[in-house]
């Protein structure tokens, strides 16, 4: 098993990318703190975990509240006894208007989920992962991090700052043993674009605009940071892997 003997933290771990991975760094051996504000979905993701003979635990948090943060590394190191691996993954779309028209509270809104959650996510998380001797941080950009989109100017700042924090985080710990990188999901089949599967004009479109011709799937993603968290990535650091279906070549 890819990662036996280690502990993790996944935020967003309620739905989607987040409980992919969940299960699936635990079926690889880890111990998994799921994080999410949902705790009803979240307790789920646990339950599913202990099912196929995991361990996990569930910690309700904001990814946008500093204490929240800092009890979420505290509570999931002192449950497990160390931390090797944080997934900083949950996050939020925004409503779709003109930059003019988007108010202040929504841009705050999706800012703070998406881009300072990750900072808070490893400026408390990291910590903990000197303290086991190194280990690795997985952040949940975007495509749209790595190219614009109309009506959606909060998402796609925040997910191109994560890229930035992403890259500045893993030069300065680089050698401590500690590896940052980001993933760069394109379209994945998740209830986060349940209003573009709605759309039964556009959603055809949408969903083959890639190499592939089809969205991704959720465990797909998790895949791939699987790869990033364990050894068989020991010299990745400082890098956005695509998990687009080809989508930016396309």
């Amino acid at each position: 098993m890819r990662l036996e003997g280690k502990a993790a933290v996944i935020t967003g771990g309620a739905a989607g990318i987040g409980r992919a991975a969940a299960l699936l760094f635990a079926k690889e051996g880890a111990k998994v703190a799921v994080a999410d504000i949902n705790e009803e979905s979240g307790k789920e993701t646990v339950s599913l975990i202990h099912s196929q003979g995991g361990e996990a635990i569930f910690i309700k948090t904001s990814v946008a509240s500093e204490p929240g943060m800092q009890n979420l590394m505290d509570e999931a190191s002192e449950a497990f006894g160390s931390l090797h691996i944080v997934f900083n993954n949950a996050g939020v779309g925004n409503e779709s208007v003109r930059l003019a028209d988007m108010t202040l509270e929504e841009w705050q809104r999706v800012i703070d989920i998406n881009l300072t959650g990750v900072f808070l996510g490893m400026k408390y998380g990291i910590p903990k992962l000197l303290e086991s001797g190194g280990g690795s941080v997985i952040n949940t950009s975007s495509i749209l991090g790595l190219k614009g989109k109309k009506l959606l100017a909060p998402y796609n700042a925040s997910k191109a700052g994560v890229i930035m924090l992403t890259k500045n985080a893993a030069l300065e710990y680089g050698k401590k043993n500690v590896r940052v990188n980001a993933i760069a999901p394109g379209v994945i089949d998740t209830d986060m674009i349940k209003d573009w599967k709605e759309d039964t004009k556009n959603w055809p479109v949408i969903s083959g605009a890639n190499a592939l011709g089809r969205p991704g799937s959720a465990d797909e993603v998790a895949k791939a940071a699987l790869f990033l968290a364990s050894e068989d990535a020991s010299f990745v650091t400082a890098s956005t892997l695509l998990v687009d279906g080809g989508t930016l070549t396309y």
